[in-house]
């Protein structure tokens, strides 16, 4: 595992932020770490990360125990939270070099190569004589995402990483994140866009109120939200029974249109019965949830709560 927690807790004036979080990170995954704002996934990040201690729990980063191997690990691991810190006076190229020159294993020679290959993958090459000041949000996190990348990472902690930018920003940062993992990085990401996680992420974890909902592949937490059969027939009063008898469940009727919960049968298996039961069947297909139909279902909420 690139992420591993037993009992992940932390506590601020006896009110858990975190409660009990036990993460599993697949190495090589791409693992998006979902809720809304408030729900505990920045603490749990700082924790991971050494930034804060925890109240309880444990954790390990890339097989190594934390905090005891930490300059083990945290070398392998490239990270971006929140707003990234950079001298306002400096341009963005020269506060990366800064940032560089305070790395553990010098490699001056290759710093500035280094440099511009960060720069020109966050596409911020233009803008990279400028005074970090200047910098609009969007332009700050593409500089954090750089320092991140700095160096080869084994791990990569991203929080909120579009956090203000445009849509053609978004889009290629969904892109750098596709182009690390296919390199063999692992990356956690933490998000409340949950229409963005789903297009790059193989593995997702939902949190709220501090606890870690569910994990898993996105085909598991998919199959969790439960699919429905969406049939449209000739003879909706009669493809009722034929469902029923399926072992169907939530089974409504509006109009032409029959609807079911799939409960694990093979669509085709519907298909076949509700023919050879003389009931036309002019189109069919599967709903599967969303991973937002997936939160709801699980925290009755939406997923634009602030807590």
């Amino acid at each position: 595992m690139a992420i591993a927690t037993r009992g992940l807790t932390k506590r601020f004036d006896g009110v858990a932020a975190v409660d009990g979080v036990d993460l599993e990170v697949p190495a090589g995954s791409v693992y998006g770490f979902l809720g809304p704002n408030g729900s505990g996934k920045t603490t749990t990040i700082r924790m991971l990360l050494g930034l804060i201690d925890p109240t309880a729990g444990t954790w390990e980063l890339l097989g190594h125990s934390m905090p005891a191997h930490a300059q083990d690990a945290l070398t392998r691991v490239g990270a971006l939270i929140e707003g990234p810190a950079f001298y306002p006076w400096l341009s963005g190229r020269d506060n990366l070099a800064r940032l560089d020159a305070a790395g553990p294993d010098g490699q001056r020679g290759t710093r500035p190569a280094r440099i511009e290959a960060a720069l020109t993958r966050v596409g911020l090459t233009a803008a990279a004589g400028k005074k970090y000041r200047a910098y609009s949000l969007g332009m700050r996190q593409r500089l954090g995402l750089a320092a991140a990348l700095l160096r080869t990472r084994q791990l990569l902690v991203l929080d909120e990483p579009t956090n203000g930018m445009d849509p053609q920003g978004t889009r290629e940062i969904r892109n750098l994140v596709a182009e690390l993992a296919s390199e063999g990085t692992t990356v956690f990401l933490s998000s409340h866009l949950l229409a963005e996680v789903e297009q790059i992420c193989t593995h997702a974890g939902v949190m709220s109120e501090g606890r870690l909902l569910t994990q898993g592949t996105l085909t598991e937490l998919r199959s969790e939200g439960g699919s429905r059969l969406r049939v449209e027939v000739d003879d909706p009063v009669a493809a009722g029974p034929v469902l029923a008898r399926l072992g169907l469940g939530d089974i409504e009727t509006e109009g032409d249109i029959v609807t079911a919960k799939l409960d694990g049968q093979p669509p085709e298996v519907c298909n076949r019965d509700l023919v050879q039961a003389g009931i036309g069947v002019r189109a069919l297909s599967v709903e599967r949830p969303s991973l937002e139909d997936l939160f709801v279902s699980l925290t009755g909420e939406g997923f634009d709560v602030a807590r």
